[in-house]
């Protein structure tokens, strides 16, 4: 397997010191499950494989970032109109935003993590959103007083407009949609440092984007499981 390896991550593993294939099973089910580090560790255990949880975190924040610009690249296109929303994270003790978006048909449209909730980060979020895909014809948003400055600064230099909607219900599918990633994050009990929780959280977004089949080539048969691990090939 290792001849058919991404460079990049073949570059990671030389650091790495274990099977491939364990590796990437840490790493998917601390990104896929509810379930701690200890967890894992204690797991691995019960299989004949002495790894510590710190290892398995260690695991995660070298390969994440690798397996995440891997998906990008074979992600398949969303729809054009957008329910944007933001979810809270703690780190360090304190709340952190998460800002999310889905497609109408809840299909992940992007993510990101900012210190603060204004204009700046709502700003930042769409930006990068419109970059990795197809610009929205329109967003559907909440109350938030910082989502429609943000959209109105970027549509002053556009020709055609982004539409702006303020219709609560219609953004049920992307509050909805935060609970899986809610869900995950629990076991976690919060995060310790603020770039981990980023790297963190693009994984758990990767594996739940995986698993609603917004990979090219996810309709061959393949298992998210095989999915993910084709990522590092």
């Amino acid at each position: 397997m290792r001849q058919t390896l991404n460079p990049v991550v073949a570059k990671v593993l030389k650091r790495l010191h274990y099977p491939l294939d364990v590796i990437l099973l840490c790493v998917r089910w601390y990104c896929a499950y509810p379930l701690s580090l200890r967890n894992l560790e204690e797991m691995m255990g019960e299989r004949g494989i002495s790894v510590d949880h710190s290892t398995v975190h260690r695991w995660a924040i070298k390969l994440l970032p690798v397996l995440e610009k891997a998906f990008w690249r074979s992600k398949r296109k969303v729809g054009r109109s957008w329910r944007m929303d933001e979810t809270y994270v703690k780190v360090k003790g304190e709340w952190k935003y998460l800002y999310r978006a889905v497609d109408k048909s809840g299909d992940t449209v992007d993510f990101l993590l900012r210190a603060h909730r204004d204009k700046a980060a709502a700003r930042m979020f769409f930006e990068q959103a419109i970059e990795r895909n197809e610009e929205p014809e329109k967003v559907t948003i909440d109350k938030s007083g910082s989502n429609i400055p943000a959209l109105e600064a970027m549509n002053a230099g556009r020709g055609k407009q982004i539409v702006v909607r303020q219709v609560k219900y219609l953004n049920n599918i992307v509050e909805q949609d935060h609970r899986a990633i809610k869900r995950r994050t629990r076991p976690m009990l919060g995060f310790k440092d603020f770039s981990c929780a980023r790297i963190l959280l693009s994984g758990i977004e990767l594996m739940h984007m995986i698993s609603k089949g917004q990979m090219k080539n996810g309709g061959r048969g393949q298992t998210p499981a095989q999915l993910f691990y084709s990522l590092a090939e």
